[in-house]
């Protein structure tokens, strides 16, 4: 059976979505075991100064967003995106494998910026495949995506469990392995069918002057991924200063938020095929308003467990319809707008830690202070792209 003809009766019923689903899920459970705990190996292990930490999380990140952008273009060329899919996997096999053995710190970042940065660059190419083999908005992307939140629910808790019983040799193994996994499924994908040239012309009439709202649209998500970084990264810190919560409220919160999310991301995937992704991601933008400022003002921990339904709402709309409006915006190349979308999720997040940074001197309440602004600035824009889309595509 060939991806078009799986295609006719339903995407998310064919062999290829089940290998797909697969691949979201091993790769997921692979990043959740390796990057939640990165920092805690350099600092107790590697025993790295502040100043290297530093350069290691901002080096680290750009060197990602390089090798993204790098294979974006290559795989809306002529190069398959198995193929991409399948290197990605084998340079995460050979990063995480160099880390459960290298512990000097220049080897350890040279690994993190040549191999790490490109099974970086998976997750995009995962999900433009999931957009080329479906033909066009489908559920396809939000599943995977979905299926990526559901195992980084299981991912990290296992990750402690064999951090404590096999230290850090385990973990970085496990994560090799779990790469070659990716990149053997990814070679047994089929080849989809190349586009027609009426479709070709149907997508670039389709586009209109869409396209040319990518660099606008970029920079409002850059301002919303990048709140939506600080606001979870700065939570267990507000809680346990601000609130005089425990990390045990601060966990509570944070697994509320990822419960809720994954059956908002099946919903609001749904209708982003019923109405403009546009409208969606504006809504979610102006939901993120009333979370950021209700945290600002908040005094109390049940406050906190409360607004994770609007938090959780905000991340299925701006990190989940997000993806598919991104590929709306430039149907012919579907590697190069997931790129996009998932570069401005890296930088967003560098911002959000340099203003964490900022924050720890004066209070952490201004985290939310901070996110505020930068939700302010992400929906100015969204509002700015959408006056200049002509009125078919809003």
């Amino acid at each position: 059976m060939t991806a078009l003809s799986e295609r006719r009766s339903s995407p998310l019923l064919s062999r290829t979505f089940l290998q797909l689903s697969v691949i979201s899920v091993v790769s997921g459970v692979s990043m959740a075991f390796a990057l939640p705990f990165g920092s805690l190996f350099l600092t107790q292990e590697i025993k790295v100064s502040p100043f290297q930490l530093g350069f290691f999380l901002i080096v680290s990140p750009l060197a990602q967003v390089v090798a993204s952008t790098v294979m974006g273009r290559l795989s809306d060329g002529r190069v398959q995106r198995r193929y991409l899919l399948a290197a990605g996997g084998v340079a995460g096999a050979v990063g995480y494998g160099l880390f459960a053995v290298l512990r000097d710190y220049w080897f350890l970042l040279g690994t993190s910026v040549v191999f790490i940065a490109l099974t970086g660059a998976l997750l995009p190419q995962l999900f433009a495949y999931g957009r080329q083999v479906s033909r066009g908005p489908s559920m396809v992307v939000s599943v995977l995506r979905t299926l990526l939140s559901v195992a980084w629910v299981a991912g990290p808790p296992v990750a402690a469990l064999l951090v404590a019983k096999t230290g850090w040799v385990g973990l970085f193994a496990s994560t090799a392995i779990l790469q070659l996994g990716v990149a053997a499924l990814a070679l047994a994908l089929p080849v989809p069918p190349a586009r027609t040239e009426e479709e070709a012309a149907e997508e670039e009439e389709a586009a209109g002057p869409a396209r040319g709202n990518m660099v606008v649209v970029s920079a409002a998500f850059l301002f919303l991924q990048g709140a939506v970084a600080l606001a979870v990264s700065g939570l267990p810190l507000f809680i346990t200063t601000e609130l005089r919560g425990t990390a045990g409220d601060a966990g509570l919160a944070m697994g509320l938020c990822a419960a809720l999310e994954i059956p908002m991301m099946l919903w609001f995937g749904s209708l982003a095929n019923r109405m403009s992704q546009h409208r969606l991601v504006v809504i979610g933008a102006v939901i993120s308003l009333s979370y950021h400022g209700l945290m600002l003002f908040t005094d109390s921990v049940w406050h906190v467990m409360a607004a994770q339904v609007l938090h959780a709402t905000v991340i299925s709309l701006i990190m989940g319809v997000g993806i598919t409006y991104f590929q709306s915006l430039d149907p012919g190349r579907p590697g190069h707008a997931t790129t996009m979308f998932s570069n401005t999720q890296i930088v967003g997040g560098m911002v959000a830690g340099a203003l964490l940074g900022v924050s720890q001197g004066l209070g952490f309440r201004w985290v939310y202070g901070f996110s505020l602004a930068m939700c302010v600035c992400g929906l100015v824009l969204l509002l700015v792209a959408g006056r200049l889309t002509a009125p078919s595509r809003r």
